[in-house]
């Protein structure tokens, strides 16, 4: 284990090296990241998930930096060019580019104009005149000419030279670091329209003409523009004053006045435009890339949160309705477990309109499986069905709710849904998505690819495999924060239970069809290659309610069973009545229990868990209703103040479902009467809220929203002083009406 990167990492993140190190045992012993962050509190010194998993992450950055580091070491060794301190140079190099920056003189190149010239014998000359003397450049050049090496003129010897002195300049890891400090501090990224592209490109229209710093272009304007970029429409360009980079180059290397210098001169701005910037530009992308893809992942990630721990309605009989117009609508039952009892398929809309036998079949369907709550998909047709089971007689405890079905049509197609439902068609499968998800979300979000749900932005654009990380880590933790029934989940829920993984899983699974539900966590044991190990990490976040032993209903860990049982013995009752009995909770003394493994926070946990076993961590279930008689984008008028129910979260806004099959959109302007920075500290996903209609484009299915108090009032221009007023930089937004960039943002920034 290397302390260096302890430390590193340690600086970075603002904790202590051995706190660090602790976490790095944890997991190259294969602890996964909600295990340690809940069950090793005392050896990480009370570390989150977000820390551990960063350092998990940091440390595999610098894993892989090692291994370049000793590619490259022996690359040199090769060369039999290693000095004791370029040795010291690489050991001390604490990133790629510092590292790729002194490898670079002795990386191996295909022909340059700098070799080409090294082979005609021209490499002294342009060491001579790097050393700029006083004195005529044409006398120390003239002794280079030689017709047989190809050197005709005293120019053609200069030129070698000059090519030569522009590789050095290139290759300098001092100067590199400078100019890629330089790039990234000021750079400015511009955008122009490709020839005869214009027709074409429309939606990336605020961008023909665009230049900004590169160092405050936002996530999703930068991706905007790689994506018009990568589809041709758009050329990008990223520089900073070309003025200030070459004077970096001469500060270095220009020594003087002389004419040797001013031979330096000239390869200096060629070593700057034909070398050093193309080589800058590439790293400045690839950096803002890196930097845009980074919180483009983090809105994706926290978007993913909030729908996984969506209120979950609980185990109830639910019917759930996949509405439709010309097919019908799909029909099913489900029981509290979420088991398919019975499907039909109803057709209550146009063109069929047989509201009176389709109303017939969902009261019987009702009464026959005592349903407490109706779910209704929000796709097509959803809230002409939501009227219609509006007006049937229904019992006056059954909630009627909307449920966002976004990927249900990815799941119904899947090998997850084939499995589970071999002999259904898939329009039933997507029915029985629906209504699942609306007794737990979590629960069957996590069978469907995070990708479909549809709570990102640009996710087709960012690293795929920095994004599938993520969202993994975003489902695990979501997944074991909750718990899972060990009884009734699915091969997929059980998938993101610490330790496990899709063959455990499914080994789980198999063996609770073939010997019926578990009875402990202890029995667990007995599933195929369930070993030790595996039990440690998963035992904590399973729950067994057929269990006798109450602790298996709960979070607390199996290793700490003795513990609590040691409790209840000295508080003189069994471990059942020391869980319901506050008033012996309230009279144990922690300080007792302490080890020296087990510390305070771990039995501040255990106590919780003793107070309320097997809590849940989501809020619980209220129903919510759209506004009666808006049905459809005709129906809203300007001034409206409606109900929704926020479906995405970006940088740039927050979009919300009104029932009208189009989600509106309430840019960060309009999300609060003060200044938002953040969507994400305004909303969340799912979060009912109200808004007031601004404007609505019927023609192109656009619906701009306000969170404001008065969103119609005339904002009073902020006092600014004069020299803020004189020192204020910041490029404008792109110009053009409110509805014409409304009309472009589902396009550009929608997921």
């Amino acid at each position: 284990m290397n302390q260096t990167h302890f430390q590193q990492i340690a600086t970075a993140i603002s904790v202590q090296p051995g706190q660090v190190a602790a976490t790095a045992q944890l997991l190259d012993s294969g602890a996964t990241v909600p295990f340690i962050a809940r069950y090793r509190k005392e050896a990480t010194g009370m570390l989150d998930e977000v820390q551990i998993a960063t350092i998990r992450d940091r440390l595999e950055q610098l894993r892989e930096l090692d291994k370049r580091r000793e590619a490259i070491i022996k690359s040199i060794e090769a060369q039999e060019k290693l000095t004791p301190e370029l040795a010291q140079q690489l050991a001390q190099a604490t990133t790629l580019a510092e590292l790729e920056d002194i490898y670079l003189p002795y990386k191996p190149k295909r022909k340059t104009k700098a070799s080409i010239a090294r082979e005609k014998g021209l490499e002294p000359l342009a060491t001579q005149l790097l050393a700029q003397p006083s004195g005529q450049v044409e006398s120390m050049a003239n002794s280079f000419t030689n017709l047989e090496k190809g050197v005709a003129s005293v120019e053609e010897a200069l030129q070698g030279a000059r090519d030569i002195i522009a590789e050095i300049i290139n290759e300098d890891a001092s100067l590199r670091k400078r100019m890629r400090d330089l790039f990234l501090r000021k750079a400015t990224i511009t955008t122009k329209l490709l020839a005869g592209k214009e027709s074409e490109a429309a939606k990336y229209r605020d961008y023909f003409e665009w230049s900004e710093p590169l160092a405050k272009v936002p996530s999703h304007r930068l991706l905007a523009m790689r994506r018009g970029e990568a589809e041709g429409f758009l050329s990008m360009d990223i520089k900073p004053e070309e003025e200030e980079a070459i004077a970096l180059i001469e500060k270095l290397f220009v020594k003087n006045n002389s004419e040797a210098a001013r031979q330096v001169l000239i390869a200096s701005k060629d070593a700057y435009k034909r070398l050093l910037k193309p080589s800058m530009e590439t790293e400045a992308r690839v950096a803002s890339k890196l930097k845009a893809d980074e919180k483009a992942i983090q809105v994706f990630a926290e978007n993913l949160q909030q729908l996984l721990l969506s209120p979950p309605l609980g185990e109830m009989p639910v019917l759930a309705i996949d509405p439709g117009f010309r097919t019908g609508c799909k029909v099913v039952c489900l029981n509290a477990q979420g088991k398919l009892l019975d499907h039909t398929t109803i057709f209550p809309n146009a063109p069929q309109n047989q509201t009176m036998q389709a109303g017939a079949v969902i009261e019987e369907l009702c009464a026959r499986h005592k349903i407490a709550a109706i779910a209704i998909g929000n796709g097509t047709a959803s809230r002409e069905t939501e009227l219609f089971v509006a007006g049937l007689k229904l019992p006056s405890h059954c909630k009627v709710v909307m449920v966002n079905e976004s990927g249900a049509s990815i799941y119904s197609a899947s090998e997850v849904a084939r499995k589970e439902f071999p002999d259904k068609d898939v329009t039933v499968r997507g029915a029985v998505s629906i209504g699942r998800r609306l007794m737990d979300p979590l629960a069957e979000l996590v069978k469907i690819d995070p990708k479909s749900i549809g709570v990102g932005q640009y996710q087709h654009d960012v690293d795929q495999t920095r994004l599938k990380k993520s969202l993994n880590d975003v489902v695990m933790s979501c997944v074991n924060s909750v718990g899972v029934e060990l009884n009734t989940a699915s091969a997929e829920l059980l998938s993101f239970v610490s330790g496990l993984g899709p063959q455990l899983a499914q080994n789980i699974v198999n063996h609770r069809n073939q010997h019926g539900p578990f009875n402990s966590r202890k029995a667990l044991k007995n599933v195929p290659r369930f070993g030790d190990k595996a039990f440690e990490q998963a035992a904590g976040f399973l729950r067994v309610r057929a269990s006798q032993n109450p602790l298996d209903h709960s979070a607390v860990h199996p290793e700490a069973y003795p513990i609590v049982e040691q409790m209840a013995l000295d508080a003189g009752c069994s471990v059942a009545d020391l869980i319901h009995n506050k008033q012996k909770q309230k009279a144990i003394k922690l300080a007792n229990y302490q080890t020296n493994t087990v510390g305070l926070p771990t039995l501040h946990d255990i106590m919780a868990e003793l107070e309320k076993p097997g809590r849940d961590p989501r809020a619980s279930f209220k129903a919510f209703s759209f506004a009666d008689g808006v049905e459809t984008i005709s129906d809203l008028k300007m001034g409206m103040n409606l109900p929704g129910i926020v479906t995405n979260i970006t940088n740039f806004g927050a979009f919300v479902d009104i029932g009208v099959h189009q989600d509106g959109l309430v840019h960060i302007s309009h999300l609060a009467d003060a200044f938002v920075a953040n969507p994400a500290d305004v909303v969340r996903v799912q979060q009912q809220v109200h808004v007031t209609v601004l404007e609505v484009d019927i023609v192109r299915k656009r619906i701009a929203l306000s969170m404001k108090a008065d969103p119609f009032a005339k904002n009073k221009p902020r006092q600014r002083s004069k020299s803020k007023q004189q020192a204020r930089t910041k490029p404008k937004a792109p110009q053009g009406d409110f509805q014409d960039k409304l009309a472009r943002l589902k396009g550009k920034f929608g997921a």
